[in-house]
């Protein structure tokens, strides 16, 4: 999606994207075309000083187009002023969803990006990803600053891909149904876990139990990572158990099938995940093996609130003067990650701003230190709300009785009328079609007594998906909302 216009635009482009493993790939992919200009070339931890440098003298010179880099490097200033020298005519941040599910936890550099495309002196963004439901899609307009950007969506539903869903009344019944699919089906194929300890511990089992697996997360050396990496690329790996660090924008045609042997965190993960399956065209299948321990389990994922005391020691250091992310984990004595964290909430209710060199201030008309750190929490457990949400419209899906692909595409805000006709569902008889429409259009602005403002996504029998601007998704009873007029149909649409 970046690189026709890259050709066109005098300048370098620069691609920040998230993993190593990806960044890889697609630089092999540029290189391997043989065309100079189209050359890649990346400074990142794995590359020594003498390759950052020459990589940096090459795109000066022109003799490369594109320079691939993570959030985190850019964040160096030393860095961001060597990248900013080169003067890029083009930012592309790929697998752009990774603002909203990484930035809020632990990679709080994402959220940061907005203000290094700034210091770069504002050159045209593209922000490219394969799934982003309507609030991610504004969380990443918002924290890349993007001007009223232009939107380019495409259908999600893949007709190759047979979506199947099964409550595990135990572990061992879990075991054996994703033994069924491993003999049905060919692979390679992936299982996605929720830890680091399953991927090890799974991979393990099914090794001994006549299946060969490797397992592949985050905790790993770099140097095994991508050994493993490759080795799955390559089909020397048949079956891969891995966490969500797995497979972002892995080029890889002939993946015949995956498992969750947990439930996703949000159907955006989820339909992220499922998506690596059959790109090439061919029948391939996605299996969610789930129980109801999964929601306690993300329930923990998604860790306690912020410090209120913490967020008003930051607060109260800003009014000292600009100063540096490293000072301000210096003085109160955080860790870059959470400092970084607390900055990201502290602006979002304006008491942060941030200079054209990444030195922080405060903003004008801000909060008081306690006031702004209330404010913050708030915000916190706004965001909450909304993953609580997603979590919820995750198990919807999952227990659905209706069509699956008319449940998760609606989750998208796109609505399939008729039954999709690959899933267990539909193979099941017990999908329906869809009225043409209901109470509300699709897309249309609602308005709840408690909950506030919402749009209206999609239905799915005597069900209705709406989210809301202030606490996410919410599924409702038609024939209720109808009945106890829950909902006002507001007349200046989004």
């Amino acid at each position: 999606m970046y690189q026709v216009p890259a050709t066109l635009l005098r300048g370098p482009t620069v691609v920040i994207s998230p993993l190593l493993a990806l960044q890889q790939d697609q630089i092999a992919n540029l290189n391997g075309r043989g065309d100079p200009a189209l050359r890649a070339v990346r400074i990142s931890s794995a590359e020594s000083p003498g390759k950052q440098a020459t990589a940096l003298a090459e795109l000066r010179s022109g003799a490369a187009k594109f320079l691939f880099i993570t959030p985190e490097q850019l964040s160096s200033p030393e860095r961001l002023a060597e990248v900013r020298a080169l003067r890029p005519a083009l930012v592309a941040v790929d697998e752009a969803h990774c603002i909203s599910s990484w930035g809020h936890d632990f990679r709080p550099d994402y959220l940061t990006i907005g203000h290094l495309i700034r210091s770069l002196g504002r050159p045209p963004v593209v922000a490219l990803t394969a799934t982003a439901s309507p609030p991610v899609r504004e969380d990443i307009t918002a924290r890349l600053g993007m001007r009223k950007p232009r939107l380019v969506l495409s259908g999600l539903d893949r007709p190759n891909l047979f979506v199947a869903a099964t409550h595990c009344s135990s572990e061992d019944y879990r075991w054996r149904r994703l033994l069924t699919l491993l003999k049905e089906a060919d692979p390679p194929g992936i299982v996605y876990v929720p830890t680091r300890r399953a991927a090890e511990d799974l991979a393990e089992r099914l090794s001994e139990a006549g299946f060969p697996a490797q397992a592949y997360h985050g905790g790993m050396a770099a140097g095994l990572r991508h050994r493993r990496h490759e080795d799955f690329l390559a089909d020397r790996v048949p079956i891969m158990v891995a966490t969500s660090a797995f497979g972002m924008g892995i080029d890889k045609q002939n993946i015949r099938w995956v498992a969750h042997v947990a439930l996703p965190d949000s159907p955006d993960s989820y339909l992220q995940e499922i998506g690596r399956a059959g790109r090439d065209g061919e029948p391939a299948r996605a299996l969610l093996l789930y129980r109801a321990e999964d929601m306690a389990l993300q329930r923990f994922f998604n860790g306690g609130a912020p410090d209120l005391k913490e967020l008003r020691a930051v607060a109260a250091l800003l009014h000292n003067g600009p100063v540096t992310r490293t000072a301000l984990a210096k003085a109160t004595g955080l860790g870059p990650r959470k400092v970084a964290t607390h900055i990201s909430l502290l602006e979002q209710v304006g008491a942060v701003t941030t200079g054209p060199r990444g030195e922080l201030s405060v903003a004008r008309y801000a909060p008081l230190p306690d006031q702004a750190a209330r404010e913050a929490l708030a915000e916190y457990a706004r965001y909450q709300a909304g993953q609580r949400s997603r979590s919820d419209m995750m198990r919807g899906f999952a227990e659905s009785r209706g069509c699956r692909m008319q449940s998760l595409l609606g989750y998208f805000g796109e609505q399939l009328s008729s039954p999709c006709g690959h899933c267990d569902n539909c193979r099941g008889g017990t999908s329906e079609v869809l009225p043409d429409d209901g109470p509300y259009p699709l897309h249309s602005t609602v308005r709840h007594s408690k909950w506030g403002s919402g749009m209206v996504l999609g239905y799915e029998k005597d069900r209705m998906t709406v989210l809301f601007d202030d606490v996410g998704y919410k599924t409702l009873s038609v024939s209720i909302v109808k009945a106890q007029g829950l909902l006002a149909l507001e007349t200046n649409r989004r």
